[in-house]
């Protein structure tokens, strides 16, 4: 399998249902959102936008299965899964707020071994392949390499539910607003993945999440240098549920969360 390629021809799909998107951006009507759960919102923008990449995907790779967000697809059995989130930062997209993307990954057994991720209000396409480095429309980009905490600007999200943990999630995010260049929330963990392997963002953490949010920023931190881990500093299991993507301050920002985090 060429992976490059397969890269190139993924790209070309997410950039076709993005238009998609983007032209229900102009007219969507917020009397449809719809709630899949607490704070879990969807509209028929996800829903269209799933089915249209998945069709399109199907054709690129029939063999492979579908892992994606609104459950379209078939996910067992194959060796190959396309992993899917049609629309990342779907609350932002129904209020108007201007960062939201496809995500899109291709898993091979247990190894991710494509990852894009269309920006949409920035047309910024954030793509990597398994040994083939890190690319934002085109040109390589690489995690920052600022040495600590002390320089560093990061992002993070607020669970929508599961909120067991959110005292000592506080706690974590007090020590870095102390003892950083600040913290940001933009509302998409696809977004703030790649920003990290592209330097904007030193590291990003967060909890509670999905495979469909990450897995694709997962292989484009690691492409662009950096480092992905859960929140002891062991190898993420891609389910989510504790994500911490950083450059060179990984290890500095993985003691600060662990030593707060029960």
């Amino acid at each position: 399998m060429n992976l490059e390629l397969l890269t190139s021809e993924v790209i070309k799909v997410a950039k076709e249902v993005g238009l998609f998107i983007q032209e229900e951006a102009t007219k969507f009507d917020r009397e449809k959102i719809e709630h899949k759960g607490l704070n879990d919102l969807v509209s028929y923008v996800d829903k269209e936008s799933e089915k249209k990449l998945i069709r399109r995907l199907n054709d690129l790779l029939p063999e492979a299965g579908v892992l994606a967000e609104e459950g379209t697809g078939n996910s067992s059995g194959q060796s190959y899964q396309w992993v899917i989130d049609p629309l990342d930062g779907t609350t932002n997209f129904t209020h108007g707020l201007p960062v939201y993307a496809i995500s899109i990954a291709l898993k091979c057994e247990s190894e991710i071994i494509i990852g894009v991720v269309l920006e949409l209000n920035q047309n910024e396409c954030f793509s990597a392949w398994k040994g083939g480095g890190a690319w934002c429309n085109g040109k390589s980009i690489h995690v920052s390499n600022v040495p600590s905490l002390s320089g560093a600007l990061l992002a993070t999200g607020f669970p929508y539910y599961e909120f067991d943990q959110l005292s000592n999630y506080i706690e974590i995010i007090t020590y870095f607003m102390k003892n950083t260049h600040g913290l940001r929330r933009m509302g998409s963990a696809a977004v703030d993945l790649c920003y990290v392997a592209c330097g904007r963002f030193e590291g990003f953490f967060e909890y509670n999440l999905k495979p469909w949010d990450i897995m694709a920023g997962v292989l484009i931190v690691k492409e662009a240098g950096g480092t992905v881990s859960d929140f002891s500093g062991n190898k993420p299991d891609l389910s989510g549920w504790e994500t911490l993507a950083a450059g060179d301050i990984h290890n500095e920002m993985q003691q600060v969360i662990e030593s707060y985090w029960k």
